[in-house]
């Protein structure tokens, strides 16, 4: 769609929501079911999800395309713009509060280091001390990737040595703030949140004005929004980097020794609000199967959701590549607790019919990196000179992931859709339309999108199509 010279590139999606009409929205809205989590449209139209109904809509960290992510006008405007459901991640405060943020490391998604500038407390806050190598439990070998990770237990003796260093599952972040080193009352009163996806195209109006919410804070929004629309908006918390949260949390003496107050604090809360039930407006996700079981464990009845990552694609194959020889094998090759326990097998693993069985036994669907469901290949013709890059993918084709995973009685929840350029293969033309409704067509269940206008504008497109 062409837009006047000058206007913003992140806003155009706006423009086409407004252009295609609240006749979408209403028509969206008025077809719902309302009676039942995440209000999808099943009126006499049959679908290739697993439960029959349209898919999905997931605010990816609300509405990060057009506000600074996981704050309140960005959870805000994706209810309005019509998210079935508001996705955020959870991390632990000083003071044991589960606060929305991205990343644990806060120079990224937050203006502190522009605080720092003027805030001598919070700039003594900088986290500078190195992590220490540990070897890998696991054989050393080339296809299980590095053979050390970063660790930041400085000093075996002393669990408390966790709070010098900021390594998150083996990844280094020195020299920034940890979330864990701050009060919930001291990350709204201090610092506010910003983009961080294609922070060069986004709007930077809001950057810093945002106050930090916290996991009830985002919960309250849905209530007000579903009481407001009167749709059942859901909300989609991330149980994110686990062991270092519980690390950092009893460090700061939020649990006692071998606990796991981060989980512990996640359960509650949910149960507080009446969100631990199976029909409870409410996904609980992790990249971690330990910490989903752990959650199973103790008494989690909500629907569950494995997310499964990776590190890149073979343009040749289509095949997600897990294991690098860099740290990023840590971080999105395999979930951190298999690093931890020697395990070297790498996230594909759950992809197999038998590692998809084994999640069904303790979640309800999975969140599969959007080339493990849609393979990207260059044609030959055109792979010798090209230069392996997502623009130059021109052939697209679902793989069995969606149709293994229905078969497992998993729905399957894809991520992340946005509209820039640079994240859109090639034979998607620079449409984020036509990215969606590929993935509507191949039976997905639910997109975490940073733009809900669009996401739900090609989905009306899709039921149109399929009522056909």
């Amino acid at each position: 769609m062409h837009t006047r010279p000058g206007l913003h590139p992140a806003t155009k999606c706006l423009v086409r929501f407004i252009v295609l009409g609240c006749s979408l929205l209403v028509s969206a809205c008025d077809s719902a079911n309302k009676s039942s989590p995440g209000a999808r449209s099943t009126a006499s139209v049959s679908f290739n999800t697993l439960d029959g109904a349209a898919p999905l809509i997931i605010g990816h960290r609300g509405l990060p395309g057009l506000y600074p992510e996981e704050t309140r006008a960005s959870y805000e405007h994706a209810a309005d713009a019509g998210a079935d459901s508001l996705e955020l991640d959870l991390h632990m405060s000083k003071d044991c509060v589960l606060v929305a943020r991205h990343n644990p490391w806060l120079s990224d998604n937050t203006n502190i280091s522009e605080v720092a500038k003027t805030n001598a407390e919070v700039a003594r806050r900088k986290r500078t001390v190195p992590g220490v190598l540990v070897n890998v439990k696991y054989p050393a070998t080339t296809e299980n990737g590095p053979t050390q990770y970063l660790s930041d237990l400085t000093d075996p003796n002393d669990p408390k040595s966790v709070l010098k260093s900021l390594v998150v599952d083996g990844e280094d972040h020195t020299n920034d703030w940890s979330i864990s080193d701050f009060t919930m009352a001291e990350l709204r009163q201090w610092i506010g949140g910003t983009t961080y996806d294609a922070r060069d195209q986004r709007p930077t109006e809001l950057n810093g004005k945002l106050p930090i919410l916290s996991f009830q804070d985002v919960i309250d929004i849905a209530k007000a929004k579903s009481a407001a629309t009167g749709r059942i908006i859901t909300v989609y918390p991330e149980s994110k980097n686990p062991i270092w949260n519980n690390a950092q949390a009893i460090a700061n003496g939020c649990g006692a020794p071998g606990s796991h107050p981060f989980e512990t604090t996640f359960l509650k809360v949910l149960n507080d609000n009446d969100l631990n039930r199976k029909e409870a407006p409410v996904f609980v996700q992790s990249f971690d199967p330990a910490s989903l079981k752990y959650l199973r464990s103790i008494g989690l009845k909500s629907k569950a959701v494995q997310l499964v990552d990776g590190n890149g694609v073979n343009f040749k194959t289509g095949e997600t590549i897990f294991i690098t020889d860099k740290a990023n094998t840590f971080v999105s090759g395999r979930p951190y607790s298999w690093t931890v326990a020697g395990d070297p097998r790498a996230f594909g693993a759950m992809l197999t019919p038998a590692g998809l069985a084994e999640v069904k036994t303790y979640a309800d669907g999975i969140g599969p990196w959007k080339p493990q469901a849609m393979s990207l290949t260059i044609s030959a013709a055109r792979n010798a000179s090209s230069n392996a890059s997502l623009d130059a993918v021109d052939t697209l084709k679902p793989t069995n992931l969606i149709s293994d995973a229905h078969k497992a009685h998993l729905f399957v929840h894809i991520f992340t859709f946005r509209n820039e350029a640079k994240y859109l293969a090639g034979a998607y033309k620079g449409d984020p339309t036509a990215e969606y409704l590929a993935f509507y067509r191949a039976g997905v269940d639910g997109v975490f999108t940073d733009f809900t206008p669009d996401a739900l504008a090609a989905r009306n497109l899709y039921l149109k199509e399929v009522a056909r």
